[in-house]
């Protein structure tokens, strides 16, 4: 996989088929990009579950944090890394002890580790590098463009309010967000 451009449909399915979300990183600050993420992927209906040792035992936005993948007591379809690029291997690691293993590695913005991406596709999961699920499912839904922004997707549909005020798009064929 070239990890410097996905294209659209490699994303889409990613962020179409993956309900449950780990959230390595995750913070209770809410100044923190990691915050917002969360926040916005609660939102559109994926159940995310904050990773972070610190808050381990606490909630975050209602969900409650633990301190490594290997604590959680359910299937993550997705694991979502917000730490420094050399912390992905040892997650990767993680997340490959894992029963049933996760089908995707996330690297939010400015996080790369070739290596670590190279051993999880060795293992089978599909691997996105320095992109945030927040503006990619954004840019692919739409909504990233009430805000001016060239989304790189091209649409002869005109979005329809869905009630109560609010527009909300989905992802794909027939598919409305929650």
């Amino acid at each position: 996989m070239n990890h410097d451009s996905y294209p659209d449909a490699y994303i889409r399915e990613i962020l179409d088929s993956c309900r449950v979300i780990a959230m390595v990183g995750a913070s209770a600050n809410t100044v923190r990009p990691s915050y917002f993420v969360l926040k916005y992927m609660l939102e559109k209906g994926y159940r995310v579950i904050p990773v972070n040792p610190g808050q381990a035992g606490k909630d975050i936005l209602g969900q409650r944090v633990y301190a490594s993948l290997s604590d959680i007591p359910e299937p993550i379809d997705m694991v979502d890394i917000f730490r420094a690029s050399e912390a992905a291997d040892g997650i990767v690691d993680e997340a490959l002890a894992l029963e049933p293993r996760p089908k995707v590695i996330w690297m939010q913005l400015s996080v790369r580790n070739d290596e670590a991406a190279a051993k999880a596709e060795a293992a089978g999961l599909k691997v996105v590098m320095n992109r945030c699920p927040k503006i990619e499912y954004g840019r692919l839904s739409g909504e990233i463009a009430w805000a001016g922004v060239n989304r790189r997707t091209v649409s002869s549909k005109r979005p329809v309010l869905s009630g109560g005020g609010f527009q909300r798009l989905g992802l794909g064929k027939g598919r409305t967000s929650n």
